[in-house]
């Protein structure tokens, strides 16, 4: 397949480039269009009690979603502006769509005790579509805001989504215009020449264009959360980067040897195309695990993120080949080592320190991830509101109004009870007695709907803890509980009941795929072992940082007492598939090294020694645009940002350079052990590149 894919590029580059070029003008033209889909919906899970109880709700309560404007800095009671308000409100009354408008100066709770602030909320008519809606929203919103006062904000609800669809946009671009200029300035560094770190950037481009046109088609058929975009984009940039490198750091060497570029180029997809290949599998691979849960949002980023690293993996297998075949000629080969200069000698020296070290290095590396990754079991999840914002945000700057001007728990989202027909009233009764102020409406139906307004957040310990007291009381009643607290609660429960099937999945391709890759059994198992090291250090971290709040004032945030819940499932899956990245592209040349010479002490040197620049500037690449990611203060992609940055560096220098040699001299020649069956498997359906001959007494035994 790889030998068919480069001679198609090599011969026909042109078609191949144009093809490509059509692809990205697509990306960029349609795919774009996903920014008006974005959806905030993400604790949702098809099946859950907190979701049938919403869809019970969309049907039969006459009335929607509702929003909130806030007005303050100025007196409330002055006449002109009291004027004001109530112009605004029969204004916003009369806006189609609009279900009710309270009159704030009317309404007890909605004028604030220092006078200096009030409350509209807006109620939107049930069964609106999703345009009517937000016309809607649009005219209500714009008329709120035309009051004339010092601080006039309008969000919550629906509008909350949109404005964080907004965000993730505006932080896309920003963080591209960042991470470019510098990937590039790196690129130009690596390779010494513009030519060289151009290509890269062209199929860093094509990935990014895949991540649009993916996620715009997924939007066809499920919703796409407003944390999609810069996660495809941050993976399918880093990773296009890394592909591109690797291919173009072999291609170097190859012309080393030959001045025929066609004939580097079928040699360059012959051996590193194989482990770009198994990359992208393996980190595909990884990304399944989150079909395995129910919930829409993560099935949906599973799918698009393994989309888009198909499509870099594709784009270096056949997009770049075309641009060497044109444009490589111009390409300088890589510097041939001086007489007794060993290659990548810095890395060299730190494989064989960590293999004579090895029982050093595993006492002291080990413990340090450990320690890290301390925080993590004390993790916890929760939806998150607009704090989660920046402070220069509309929505976020209503939040803290209210906090400032109104008692703890205004505005705060009810845990919402639904007694359909047939609940008796002794149970109504001892649901309402759980919490004070409790008030109920009846639906058309016969049913009725409570509201209990929990102490704290919404999604805070209290509020999922009368989550939890109101199934409790209920017996056998016919009552479903939904609201942000239910939902959070049913996604917690989702998660730990589909966590081990989606590990357990992920876990078996990888060894799998490895397998196949190396025809080893012991590998893959020890790989797994150091990835789940260096992962749990990141997640510990970013643990400590966001959820405990220690230094998360140096990064724009603060300590919110717990993590989005977006944040950890994204973190271990994608880290684990990058982490899968690095070491494939250091078995890749330990392998080679192996067949060349048969020894495995060596090989171990040998492969680091070759693949540790190309791991080490892969590595800095992808942290940039992680990193990058970060600028935007948007706390859920603060959160994944740091964890794959730290997971990334992590990874690619205290476990790929120390651990791995350590534990690959600690295992010695059975490290390539497997079973007599195994092997001859893996010697008839493995997938081999091409390798010189080598005299058959050196052939270890193992393969």
């Amino acid at each position: 397949m790889l030998t068919a894919l480069a001679r198609t590029a090599t011969r026909r580059p042109l078609t191949v480039m144009l093809l490509w070029g059509l692809f990205l003008l697509l990306g960029f033209g349609l795919g774009t269009g996903v920014f008006a889909r974005l959806s905030d919906n993400v604790p949702e899970v098809p099946g859950t009690e907190s979701e049938s109880a919403a869809r019970y709700l969309e049907e039969m309560d006459p009335a929607g979603s509702s929003v909130t404007g806030v007005v303050a800095g100025t007196p409330v009671a002055d006449a002109g502006l009291r004027a004001e308000v109530e112009r605004a409100v029969a204004d916003v009354r009369e806006v189609a769509g609009v279900a009710a408008v309270p009159d704030p100066y009317a309404t007890p709770g909605m004028i604030a005790e220092d006078g200096h602030a009030l409350i509209v909320p807006v109620t939107l008519e049930g069964g609106l579509d999703d345009d009517a809606e937000e016309r809607t929203l649009d005219a209500a919103a714009e008329r709120i805001r035309e009051i004339d006062a010092p601080d006039v904000h309008v969000s919550g609800g629906p509008l909350l989504g949109l404005q964080m669809g907004e965000r993730a946009q505006q932080d896309v671009k920003n963080a591209e215009l960042i991470s470019l200029p510098v990937v590039l300035a790196l690129l130009l560094v690596v390779f010494g020449g513009l030519r060289s770190a151009l290509l890269p950037l062209v199929v860093a481009v094509s990935g990014i264009a895949g991540a649009f046109l993916a996620l715009f088609l997924f939007s066809e058929v499920t919703d796409i959360s407003v944390y999609a975009i810069q996660v495809t984009t941050m993976l399918g940039l880093g990773l296009a980067v890394d592909y591109a490198l690797l291919m173009l750091v072999r291609f170097r060497e190859e012309r080393r040897t030959t001045e025929d570029v066609v004939e580097a180029v079928h040699r360059t997809v012959a051996a590193a195309g194989r482990t770009v290949l198994f990359s992208g599998l393996t980190v595909a691979v990884s990304l399944t695990g989150l079909l395995v849960f129910p919930s829409v949002f993560l099935r949906s980023m599973g799918l698009a993120v393994a989309a888009v690293v198909v499509i870099d993996m594709l784009a270096a297998l056949t997009l770049l080949p075309a641009l060497l075949v044109r444009f490589g000629g111009r390409i300088p080969p890589a510097k041939t080592p001086r007489n007794g200069e060993e290659e990548g000698r810095f890395f060299a020296r730190v494989a064989r320190f960590a293999a004579r070290r090895k029982v050093a290095v595993l006492a002291v590396t080990v413990p340090v991830l450990l320690v890290l990754a301390l925080p993590v079991p004390g993790m916890s999840i929760a939806v998150g509101d607009a704090r989660q914002l920046p402070a220069d945000s509309e929505a976020r700057q209503l939040q803290d109004t209210v906090a400032a001007h109104f008692p703890p728990g205004t505005g705060v989202s009810p845990v919402v009870v639904v007694a359909r027909p047939g609940t008796d009233d002794a149970t109504a009764d001892r649901i309402r007695a759980l919490g004070p102020g409790a008030t109920t409406r009846e639906l058309p139906d016969g049913g009725a709907v409570i509201e209990i307004r929990p102490p704290g957040e919404a999604d805070g310990a209290e509020a999922t803890a009368l989550v939890e007291r109101v199934r409790e009381v209920r017996g056998d009643a016919p009552v479903e509980v939904t609201g942000t607290a239910a939902r959070l609660v049913d996604f917690r429960e989702m998660l730990a009941e589909r966590a081990p099937w989606a590990a357990l999945t992920v876990l078996a391709g990888i060894v799998v795929l490895l397998f196949a890759f190396t025809g080893s059994v012991l590998l893959p198992l020890r790989t797994v072992v150091t990835t789940l090291l260096s992962l749990a250090a990141a997640l510990g971290v970013v643990v400590w940082v966001f959820q405990d709040g220690h230094l998360a004032g140096l990064l724009g945030a603060e300590g919110l007492g717990a993590l989005s819940l977006t944040a950890p499932p994204l973190i271990v899956a994608i880290a684990f598939g990058l982490a899968m990245d690095y070491e494939l592209f250091i078995l890749a040349r330990m392998r080679e090294a192996r067949l060349r010479s048969g020894d495995d002490q060596e090989a171990v040197v040998t492969g680091l020694s070759r693949s540790g620049r190309v791991v080490t500037c892969a590595a800095l690449l992808l942290a940039v645009v992680f990193a990058a990611f970060m600028t935007g203060g948007f706390s859920p992609i603060l959160q994944i940002g740091l964890g794959l940055t730290l997971a990334v560096l992590i990874d690619a220098t205290v476990v790929r350079m120390l651990l791995v040699p350590a534990t690959m001299a600690l295992l010695g020649r059975h490290a390539w052990w497997a079973p007599r069956p195994l092997r001859r498997a893996h010697e008839r359906f493995g997938v081999r590149e091409e390798q010189p001959e080598v005299p058959r007494e050196k052939v270890p035994s193992g393969l």
